[in-house]
């Protein structure tokens, strides 16, 4: 009998969060980069510099993320991110790595809307996964924190805010550049969303059904799932009835629903969808 690989959480963790600097890295250097598109974030102030100073972006990139971490361990604290400090590092490292094994003297085609489609996409989809972990790629984020420490402004409005202004700063390079950059601003934040609800989505389980033993037992030995068990009475019947509540991933809930309509075709189903679910078996916290 084949036995199930084992990988220590931190270890799966860390191996995602690499995976992801280096997707967010891969559509930064090759997308963003050298169309100077400047979406807000460090990456866009480098941007920005990069056509002031005798530096790479992919270099100044990297210098101010480790002065970033710096001052978030100093004014923050050590506790502010093991795993941000990871993913900061790391980004900059691909970004690095990207421009020693690929360096690049222009655009990858002449298509400024496919790039730029590929520049928002790439990063966000790379940020929805590091955010789903619990962590940040650092940069603008942890001058929000800052500023939500000591400013009477919460987080999300501060990034909007640092990130909106990096990218108002595109119109330096042309008007083309700035509508792209603004264009993107405004599409990230739609990606991050959509891809962190899309990660989380489970399925709500509604079952009301005359007998649930068999119906609980498939959800905790063949789904590794629990349930809840009510009474409950039809109002034109008054039949007495079980309603069986459990939450379980999109691909058990194919399952769940094939089984429940082989073994009690009677049953009453409602199934609904839920972004995210926070306890025991899911997330941990909020």
């Amino acid at each position: 009998m084949n036995k199930k690989l084992n990988i220590p959480k931190p270890l799966h963790e860390y191996a995602i969060l690499t995976f992801a600097s280096f997707l967010m890295g891969f559509g930064i250097y090759f997308f963003r980069f050298p169309n100077n598109f400047s979406f807000g974030g460090v990456t866009g102030i480098a941007v920005i510099m990069a056509k002031a100073i005798p530096l790479s972006a992919s270099t100044i990139t990297f210098i101010l993320n480790i002065l970033l971490l710096i001052l978030g361990v100093v004014v923050l604290g050590k506790s502010f991110g093991i795993k941000t400090a990871y993913t900061t590092i790391m980004l900059s490292i691909s970004m690095s790595l990207f421009e020693f094994l690929f360096p690049m003297s222009g655009t990858l085609t002449d298509e400024p809307i496919l790039e730029c489609c590929f520049a928002v996409i790439l990063p966000a989809l790379a940020s929805a996964i590091i955010f789903n972990m619990d962590a940040s790629s650092g940069g603008t984020d942890i001058i929000a924190m800052i500023l939500n420490k000591y400013a009477p402004i919460n987080i999300g409005t501060a990034l909007l805010l640092a990130d909106f202004l990096v990218a108002v700063f595109a119109f330096t390079f042309s008007i083309k550049t700035g509508l792209f950059s603004v264009l993107g601003w405004f599409s990230k934040s739609l990606v991050i969303d959509s891809v962190i609800e899309s990660i989380n989505k489970c399925k709500v389980f509604t079952i009301v059904c005359r007998d649930p033993d068999k119906i609980t037992e498939f959800i905790m030995k063949d789904l590794n799932r629990s349930a809840t068990i009510e009474e409950a009475v039809g109002a034109y019947t008054h039949d007495k009835r079980f309603v069986v509540t459990s939450i379980v991933g999109r691909s058990q809930a194919v399952k769940l629903r094939n089984f429940i309509r082989h073994i009690a075709p009677d049953s009453f189903i409602t199934i609904s969808n839920s972004s995210e679910i926070i306890g025991n078996g899911f997330r941990s916290h909020i």
